[in-house]
């Protein structure tokens, strides 16, 4: 038995078919299901029903599928630890981001990430808060960088920052400033179900679940860009983050209005699942992102009890 086989064991429990666990293993089809195949000789157990579509790991088999992913986790944090002994910061990290942070958050970070480690390879996708904490549980992402607090008590969060939320949508003359109420029983475009910056939206304004967009169109966007050219076209109001209004070109950002003290912030973390294997990368990453992002935020200048958290 060896750790490859048992990660190529995994592969296969992952992605339900030998073709697509060879592709990922980096190795040849043949190979992989030989290798399986011998391993399941050598432990007298059948780890999966290969003529199910898509493959099925068996009742027996995924009992020791539990075992192999603690005994390669395992490996990999003897791994680390060895790597730490000797100074060095190299390695794979596989990273989950919800939209609403990759689009700005990710050009800004990843060359300062990927200049100060050189021999640390990284391997990002944009995902939801739900899909992240699946692959945190199942130990397919090393990390997620998400909005917290979570509900879910076993994850392990490193804040990353507070990112002010700002309206989008102010007309020339309107005031600069806005209180949330102000908000509540106006015209609002909202991103679509499973974004948390849409229950930040709601809980910060007091809005109704489905509160109508302006006129008879109802419509939910999955990205900012589709949310502002919904406002400039039909008007009303919609939330955006900080990092994201830095992106804006002039004549939008005079359309922007910020909100009074207490101002709402959203915690942007780096999210991890106990037990984890590359506590001193993760731990690197989230300090390199935090050092280059906090300097640029309106939130670096305010006071902690001036800051009002957005839940989720």
């Amino acid at each position: 038995m060896t750790l490859q086989q048992l990660e190529y064991v995994l592969a296969v429990d992952q992605h339900k078919n030998f073709t697509r666990a060879a592709e990922h293993c980096y190795v040849t089809q043949a190979t992989l299901s030989a290798m399986v195949k011998k391993l399941e000789e050598e432990l007298g157990v059948v780890f999966f029903d290969r003529k199910a579509s898509p493959v099925v790991t068996t009742e027996e088999g995924r009992i020791l599928v539990e075992e192999a992913r603690q005994i390669v986790l395992r490996s990999k944090v003897m791994l680390e630890n060895a790597r730490g002994i000797n100074g060095l910061m190299q390695g794979e990290l596989h990273i989950g981001i919800i939209p609403t942070i990759a689009s700005a958050l990710l050009p800004l970070v990843l060359p300062e990430v990927l200049s100060t480690y050189p021999a640390l390879k990284l391997h990002v996708r944009e995902m939801n808060t739900e899909q992240i904490v699946k692959e945190l549980k199942s130990g397919r992402l090393d990390a997620g960088i998400l909005a917290t607090p979570l509900s879910k008590s076993e994850l392990e969060a490193h804040v990353l920052y507070y990112e002010t939320l700002l309206v989008y949508g102010r007309q020339a003359g309107d005031k600069s400033y806005v209180l949330p109420e102000e908000l509540a029983e106006g015209d609002v475009w909202m991103l679509e179900e499973g974004h948390c910056l849409r229950e930040q939206f709601i809980n910060i304004c007091a809005l109704r679940k489905h509160q109508q967009s302006p006129g008879r169109l109802h419509f939910e966007a999955s990205s900012f860009e589709t949310l502002l050219g919904m406002v400039d076209t039909f008007g009303g109001l919609t939330l955006i983050p900080e990092l994201y209004y830095r992106l804006l070109e002039p004549l939008k950002k005079e359309r922007v209005a910020y909100f009074e003290k207490p101002f709402p912030v959203r915690e942007v973390s780096l999210v991890y699942y106990r037990p984890f294997a590359k506590a001193r990368m993760l731990s690197a990453v989230a300090e390199t992102i935090s050092a280059h992002v906090h300097p640029l935020l309106m939130s670096s200048a305010y006071r902690k009890s001036d800051l009002h958290i957005a839940s989720i």
